[in-house]
């Protein structure tokens, strides 16, 4: 492997950040979240402005040298990691900008969180957020974005109004649904492929006062199911999600449900939970301030931590599948693993979708209107037989999601080959292709997916 002190530094005009060679700045560059994946880079810029990033991309594609930008590190298969390589540390774009009444700007290597303390004290909020904040905004619409208002408002991506970007050709370009929108098209949910995303624009809507959570559980999948259905379809709750644990080594199957209302006018909880299956015994109701209800994953990740299983290995696998599949398709791979396959705090998640209010063109969906999705968060112990068996069950499961006509989200512990990512993307292959060719035409950028 080439070491960093080999690039031909004397070549590289002066930048306003810096281009670090140091071993311990690579090495922490070579590990993601994942922790699954190695890659060490030969250096890692720290840029100073975009235009830092601009000439970089441009020596890096004139030597054959490849580019990967790096928000958070939160990847789970490597691929903000790049051998032979240099890894862009976005944390330095963390700015925000500007906030305006129904928009922020904020520098590409924010954070969710960062964009909430500046958005909250106004009464407003981005529509759709992850369930974990501390994901960089950048990184996240290079994936598309998901959280529990996905059913109503789409993907983050979808909630984008304008991004700067540098594309593989070292342009600095704004892009949006006016502005080189082909652009625009390619780089939300484009996985870094075409062009890095250094500042976005984001939607914003009024913030609600407080969130009526209901957390209820169900003694198998269908009567799940059956529940998120009809809540989708009634439109009654404004966050839905649903999980599937193994606390006592068997199966229990909750829903979660929140109803976002103004301060004194709490729900009628008998009509909110009207007609649903549940065991109303061991429902759990809460009422909570909105930004309690944005944090609530916080307390998850404290218990992590207190393990040590955030700092292990996460080979997650994480889907969509049709609503006209998705309850056999899923019973069927639940049948098929063990708790422990999941580690000691692991979970699957499994809620529908409208796939109707997804709009970005390279997010790939299911066919019909509803999908669910189906996801192995794993948490993996540090032996690495479990891991390797975690990802050995990963690859096991592709062709049967694929046969059930599901799709994998990229975001998964998950590598597809080339031929499966023209299989993945269908129609929109010839347009990814040639969006390659005319933005990263030395193929520089984020080469860790290896869809090309």
């Amino acid at each position: 492997m080439n070491e960093g002190r080999s690039l031909p530094l004397t070549e590289l005009p002066p930048l306003d950040g810096e281009l670090s060679l140091d071993t311990d700045v690579r090495a922490a560059a070579a590990d993601d979240f994942g922790h699954v994946v190695e890659r060490m880079p030969l250096a890692v810029l720290r840029p100073g402005s975009v235009q830092d990033i601009a000439l970089v991309t441009r020596w890096a594609a004139d030597n054959g040298w490849k580019i990967a930008a790096r928000g958070q590190g939160h990847s789970t298969f490597g691929r903000s990691q790049v051998d032979t390589g240099i890894v862009i540390d976005m944390t330095g774009f963390g700015d925000i900008h500007r906030v305006g009444e129904d928009h922020i700007v904020v520098g590409a290597g924010a954070t969710w969180r960062s964009v909430l303390a500046a958005t909250l004290p106004r009464k407003l909020t981005p529509p759709v957020l992850t369930n974990y904040l501390d994901l960089s905004v950048g990184g996240t619409l290079s994936v598309g974005g998901i959280g529990g208002t996905t059913h109503r408002y789409g993907m983050a991506t979808d909630n984008v109004r304008e991004l700067e970007v540098v594309t593989g050709e070292g342009k600095v370009l704004t892009c949006s649904r006016e502005e080189n929108p082909e652009l625009f098209d390619c780089v939300r949910a484009g996985l870094g492929q075409f062009a890095l995303i250094t500042r976005a624009t984001l939607s914003l809507v009024a913030a609600p006062d407080r969130a009526r959570r209901y957390a209820l559980v169900y003694p198998d999948l269908e009567s799940l199911a059956a529940d998120q259905r009809l809540l989708l379809r009634k439109g009654r709750a404004d966050h839905l999600q649903g999980s599937i644990l193994a606390p006592d080594g068997r199966w229990r199957h909750q829903l979660e449900m929140v109803v976002f209302h103004a301060s004194g006018d709490q729900p009628d909880d008998d009509a909110v939970l009207a007609g649903l299956a549940d065991d109303r015994a061991q429902a759990q109701i809460d009422d909570l301030s909105y930004r309690e209800y944005v944090e609530a994953f916080d307390k998850f990740e404290e218990l992590l931590r207190t393990t040590g299983e955030w700092a292990n290995a996460h080979p997650w696998w994480l889907t969509f599948l049709p609503g006209s599949a998705a309850e056999e398709t899923a019973a069927g791979v639940l049948a098929d693993i063990e708790p422990q396959d999941l580690g000691v705090h692991g979970l699957v998640t499994f809620y529908p979708l409208t796939i109707d209010a997804i709009r970005t063109p390279l997010v790939t969906m299911p066919a019909g209107d509803v999908a669910f999705t189906f996801n192995l968060i794993r948490f993996a112990s540090t032996d690495t037989q479990q891991v390797t068996h975690m990802l050995e069950q990963n690859r096991a499961l592709y062709p049967r999601i694929r046969a059930a006509g599901g799709v994998v989200y990229p975001v998964s512990a998950f590598p597809l080959t080339p031929s499966e990512w023209e299989e993945h993307l269908g129609a929109r292959w010839p347009v990814v292709r040639n969006a390659k060719e005319r933005f990263d035409p030395a193929h520089c950028l984020t080469p860790g997916y290896e869809v090309f």
